[in-house]
């Protein structure tokens, strides 16, 4: 009876020991790093199936082992986000033309102010404020899709200029609790889930842009205090000083307080916006300081005094997000390849899901 359950026993190990090598080879036939190799080619959308194969797998996914070896590899996708309502979330991806559901926002009520939004690594960062006067920030994990309560700024904000470069984000200015025009900066580390804060910018500012261009981080326009109070300036952060340095006159003044903050975004190192006026995107010369025209907006772009595009860019092409809640004829997503020439549009994909979006932001990863 003992000799039977001893060999029961190290049947039982010899097993678990089999198991545990075929766990760490993934696929045993190829070997872990092979099996890696292969997965990193599986797209962002088919993380789930990965996961649920085993627990081996799952942890693949889960812990960013598979995120990271993509990274390594240079490997990108980049998907668009939309808010749609205070709780709930739609990704798209440009390249499959996939619409899919982002798993509901956590909120026992809609946030008072909700207007900011960030994907920084595998992270999607929604900002808000509650009725109570209490900023909160949402992370939503692609690794987990997930969401959980993300650390709080040192100094919380709205109304902020933001921009993502892989890892890191920066935001900067924006109001606090009190309503007060800020002028500090703050860089999150997804990796980390840290914030750190930064020397204060020159000038206080709400209603900014923010963009990441030439390896360092500019914040563009806005509101500012005094008297006229509409800010033509931008700065620039440069990393190897931890120093701000303004750019005078580099954008043209807002009308008024109740307008967006400019449509920037950054293809190739170049810098280009949409006017939503003159329904025109132009591109910036860093050398000249000046702005000049490279083509219109899509024909029938409107907006709520430039509230509702979205330019954005993703790989090496500009995409702008239309839609207009009036009009109820849905989003529209078109995109085009910047060059030499005039811009041309394409309608990229329709979703007749309503003529709203709040917010959208790109990941990349």
């Amino acid at each position: 009876m003992e000799e039977q359950l001893d060999v029961a026993g190290r049947r039982k190990r010899l097993m678990s020991q089999t198991e545990q090598s075929n766990s760490n080879s993934l696929i045993p036939q190829i070997g872990r790093d092979l099996s890696i190799n292969c997965l990193i080619r599986c797209s962002r959308s088919d993380y789930g199936y990965i996961a649920s194969v085993n627990r081996s797998f799952r942890s693949l996914v889960r812990t960013g082992e598979l995120h990271r070896a993509r990274r390594n590899r240079g490997i990108v996708e980049h998907w668009v986000y939309f808010s749609c309502s205070s709780f709930d979330w739609m990704c798209f991806h440009p390249v499959g033309i996939r619409w899919m559901h982002v798993p509901r926002l956590p909120l026992s009520e809609p946030m008072l102010s909700y207007k900011e939004a960030l994907a920084v690594g595998t992270e999607l960062l929604v900002f808000g404020m509650e009725m109570t006067g209490l900023h909160q920030i949402f992370k939503f994990s692609t690794l987990t899709n997930s969401w959980s309560l993300g650390r709080e700024m040192n100094e919380p904000r709205r109304l902020f200029g933001s921009a993502s470069l892989g890892e890191i984000a920066i935001v900067a200015g924006g109001r606090d609790r009190e309503n007060n025009i800020l002028s500090s900066a703050e860089i999150y580390n997804s990796d980390t889930g840290t914030w750190w804060s930064l020397p204060r910018m020159n000038r206080p500012r709400t209603m900014c842009s923010g963009v990441f261009m030439d390896g360092n981080f500019y914040v563009v326009g806005g509101i500012g205090v005094g008297n006229p109070n509409v800010l033509t300036c931008g700065e620039m952060y440069d990393f190897k000083t931890r120093r701000w340095h303004e750019i005078p006159n580099m954008f043209p003044a807002q009308i008024n307080e109740t307008e967006a903050p400019p449509l920037l975004v950054v293809v190739k190192n170049e810098l280009y916006a949409a006017f939503d006026k003159e329904k025109e995107v132009r591109k910036y010369d860093k050398g000249r300081n000046l702005w000049s025209t490279v083509g219109t907006l899509p024909e029938g772009t409107v907006s709520m005094n430039g509230w509702r595009p979205a330019l954005r860019a993703y790989g090496d092409q500009l995409i702008l997000i239309v839609g207009e809640p009036s009009l109820r004829r849905g989003i529209e997503v078109y995109d085009c390849v910047p060059d030499e020439g005039p811009l041309q549009w394409s309608l990229l994909t329709f979703n007749d899901m309503g003529g709203f979006f709040d917010n959208c932001t790109v990941m990349g990863c």
